[in-house]
Parts: C-alpha cells; structure tokens; sequence
C-alpha cells in the first residue's frame, strides 16, 4: 500500500474533528435549520378548451340539384358554414318522404348528436313534433308548419309577395290573358300564392283568368311536365308553379310559351322561356337561428315569417321582354313591401264564388293569410280537398 502523504493525514484529521462536533450538538438536542427547497416556477395557465362545434342537420323533401326549393335551403346550409366555419359542423339527408321515414330519419340526426335539427317542408311537422317530445335537449326547426313545442319553433317565407310581383309581370306580358299555374299540395301556403299570383296579374290587366292543374306532389318533374303541358293546351300563355323542379319552364320553352322560375334563380334552364324568378333567401333566417343556439339563446314556441322586408324573398333577372315600364312598377312594388307602404292582402278582395273576402281597405292579418283555402275571383275551378 502507497503511504498517505502528510497533507492528506491533516485533512482526515480536520473532518473527524468536525463530525464529532456536529454529533455532540445533535445529542444536546440542537437542531439545524433546513436549506430552503427550491420551488419551480409557475406552470403557464392551461388554455381554456375549444368548445365542439355545433351540429346541425338538414332534412330535404327533394333532391339538392332541384334547382328549386331544395336547392334554395342547401344554399342557406352553405351559408351557415361560410358565416361560422369550424364552429359549426352540418350534414343533410336528401329525398326524405313525408311519411314515416321522416320520423326515422330525424331519431337517426339525433342518434348522431345533431343538436339543431331543420325540417324543411311542410309534412314533416307531426314526425318532428314526435321526436322532438322524446329529445328535450335537441332544439328543432319546422318549414312552413304551425305546430310548435318548448324545443320546436317554426319558420317560413312570404312566398306569396314573390308569386305577386311575378303575377304583375305575367299580367302585362300575356296575349291570352290565360295564366296557368302547376300546383303542388292543396295547403294554404300553395293556395295563398296561386290567388297572390292572379291578384298581381289582375292589377294590371282585370282580364286575367287562371286555370290551375294540380299534381299532389312538391317535386315530379314527370307529372308537372303533364301538368305544364295541360294548361298550355287550355290556352295559357304564361305559366307558373309551386312546385320545386325547373319542368315547368323547360315545357314552356319547348311549346314557345313563357314561365318563371320558382325559390331559385331558373333562367339558365330556359333562357327564352324564362320571365323572372320568384326566390326565397334562405340564408338570413338559417344565420340568425345558429347564431342564437351557439349563443345559447334559443328558444322555442314560437315561429318567424320573413318576407321582402327582412331580404327572405325577392325577384330576380328579370327578363328583357318585359318593358321598362312594368319592371320599375315591380320594384316600386318591391320598394313597397320593404318599407310597408304597399300591402298585398288588402281589401276589397272578392272570392272565385263572389263573396267578399275583405271589405274595401280592411287588411289581412297573419291569422286570416295563414287560413286561405279558397280562389279569389280570376281562378277557375274549386280548391281540392287537402292532406
């Protein structure tokens, strides 16, 4: 073994001398005051939690490439992800039956975790009512329903200011003073615009009569075709429609005749034929229902019918064959319903069977437009029986 150099002895020495020291105060009951532990510095707050987006979902009567009414309600879907983005997801489900699988079809958007539901025509209403009684948490809207609940409102267009306007253009615009008009389903809604259409139409020209063929669906390009074709064989000139594919131009246009578009702009599935389109905005309404059940403020029972006024409804390219004339007299008329000047519904208005409907200056209410099951004077024939 290597000798211990002396300087290393000393060392040695020194520390046995120190530790005997510290143990002899650790027996007298002296106690060493403990080094302060060093803390770490404080963790930055945790970001709070980005909330998940709202689900949302769509049920659609037609198919989206309508072109018309359904086409009209995807646009205002559209809308709803450009206006909130990753905020909100949405989805539809197109061709839904106004039966019993309407019913199946909601519990399924619900069974997906959809919290807002839109239903968007007018059969769906006793379905949705149903589901909606079993889902107090998932907040519904109906189309053009009047039913409501603590978690189900409804919502429609003033279709019938749009049918008006396009009924000015037709009056001034046929040579038969025969207007046509393809309907769909026997409820106040369609009969409200087929009467509006012929009251704008006799505006301009009391000559005016209107022939209606009904077809008993909302979409049946097959049957509105037969239907279109019917009245133009009855002597119509112009023809209109509520019903939700673009045959009724294109059968216009191949039997040289003229037509409007309907919910959305139709002029580029027959130019020619083509007078204007009477559309519904969807967007605004779609917008503001989102924004109220992202900001927890939607509530239900209740129901909402915009129009011209709050940009829900509107006509649109105008055609060139109609004179300047006529067509400052639809925006005056437009104007009109924008600032309430102009009133649609206001007496005297006379029935197809000649009773007065409203006495001369007496104006409609919601109540009494939402009631309309009858012609007015000009329409030929008797009102169907509805569903």
């Amino acid at each position: 073994m290597s000798p211990i150099p002396k300087r290393s002895l000393l060392k040695i020495a020194s520390w046995s001398a120190v530790a005997a020291a510290a143990a002899l105060l650790a027996g007298c009951g002296k106690k060493d005051t403990p080094a302060p532990v060093a803390t770490a510095p404080a963790a930055s707050a945790a970001a709070p939690a980005k909330p998940a987006p709202l689900k949302i979902a769509f049920a659609y009567v037609g198919p989206v490439g309508d072109g018309g009414w359904t086409f009209a309600h995807d646009n205002g879907r559209k809308a709803i992800e450009k206006e909130f983005g990753d905020r909100v997801v949405t989805s539809f489900v197109e061709k839904v039956p106004e039966a019993a699988d309407a019913e199946r079809v909601f519990r399924d958007m619900v069974g997906q975790g959809n919290q807002l539901v839109f239903g968007t025509t007018f059969g769906y209403m006793e379905p949705m009512l149903k589901v909606a009684a079993d889902n107090p948490n998932v907040k519904f809207e109906h189309a053009t329903g009047y039913k409501q609940a603590a978690n189900m409102r409804t919502y429609d267009s003033r279709t019938y200011e749009g049918a008006y306007m396009a009924g000015v253009i037709a009056g001034k615009m046929t040579k038969s003073n025969t207007l046509g008009i393809v309907g769909s389903i026997p409820i106040p809604e369609v009969i409200r615009n087929i009467n509006s259409f012929t009251m704008g139409a006799q505006s301009v020209n009391p000559k005016i009569r209107t022939r209606v063929v009904w077809v008993n669906e909302w979409y049946s390009p097959p049957k509105e075709t037969e239907a279109a074709q019917t009245l133009i064989n009855q002597g119509a000139d112009v023809l209109f429609q509520n019903t939700d594919s673009n045959a009724v131009l294109q059968t216009a246009a191949k039997n040289g005749k003229l037509a409007f578009g309907w919910d959305s702009d139709m002029t580029a599935y027959a130019p020619d034929a083509h007078l204007a389109s009477a559309i519904i905005n969807w967007a605004p309404y779609y917008i503001q229902a989102t924004q109220a059940a992202l900001d927890g403020k939607w509530t239900g029972n209740s129901g909402t019918w915009w129009g011209v006024k709050e940009g829900a409804i509107d006509i649109v390219s105008i055609s060139d064959k109609v004179p300047a004339e006529t067509k400052a007299q639809v925006e005056k008329i437009k104007a009109g319903l924008k600032d309430g000047s102009f009133v649609i519904w206001k007496g005297p208005i006379t029935g197809a069977d000649g009773k007065v409907l409203l006495a001369k200056d007496a104006v409609a209410d919601d109540k009494f437009l939402g009631g309309v099951n009858f012609y007015v004077k000009g329409v030929e024939g008797k009102v169907p029986a509805g569903k």
